[in-house]
């Protein structure tokens, strides 16, 4: 039997690219690379009979151009705290396996890259509140990253409110906009300072968006 998994949460993204991100709209990305910080929490989730509730993660990503032209670099890291049984699932979910061809942002990340960093295994701090746009991570030695309410261009005293809604997904129905800035120190390096943030609820299974 084919492998069936479900994973509802929440999640942020930090990247290099200007504000709104021109590649959320298919165009060329500010700098002409890609890279990306990616960090989740499963408040519910399963994959088969293993239980993922409670756990975090994050991934790591490099492309030298956007990435449709492939030949990136990706590690995961995942929580410290999940056994064997639960690193393995989480694994294969983060790499696009077990996954409909296509169907996951995972699968489409995993399908551009040239080079999968071995994952790392770390206690994670996280903390993500969509509706207030803000997030961060620490992990240890490794990355320290925080998002923030975008602020409002007529008064930088006021937060700034701006969605990107995807009703078709695939990787989620909408998000917020925000600032971020991140460091990362492990088998990738980034250093994003007041950049593209975005703050998003994740709930996904092997086929795709559940909406």
């Amino acid at each position: 039997m084919a492998d069936r998994w479900v994973i509802h949460g929440t999640e942020f993204e930090n990247c290099p690219c200007a504000w709104g991100c021109p590649c959320q709209f298919g165009a060329q990305p500010t700098y002409g690379r890609c890279e990306a910080l990616m960090g989740g929490h499963i408040e519910e989730g399963n994959f088969n009979d293993t239980n993922l509730d409670g756990l975090d993660w994050a991934m790591l990503l490099s492309w030298p151009g956007p990435v449709p032209e492939g030949n990136g670099t990706q590690q995961a890291i995942i929580d410290e705290r999940a056994d064997p049984t639960q690193r393995e699932a989480l694994r294969k979910i983060l790499h696009g396996e077990s996954t409909t061809p296509g169907a996951t942002v995972f699968f489409v990340y995993n399908s551009t890259m040239s080079t999968v960093l071995d994952t790392l295994y770390a206690p994670i701090e996280l903390s993500i509140d969509v509706d207030q746009r803000t997030a961060s991570m620490t992990i240890e030695g490794l990355v320290e990253s925080r998002g923030e309410p975008l602020a409002h261009p007529a008064n930088p005293g006021l937060p700034t409110r701006i969605q990107l809604t995807t009703p078709e997904g695939p990787r989620y129905l909408y998000a917020e906009m925000g600032n971020g800035n991140t460091t990362a120190r492990a088998g990738i390096e980034l250093d994003f300072k007041d950049s593209y943030c975005q703050f998003n609820v994740m709930h996904l299974n092997q086929d795709g968006l559940i909406r």
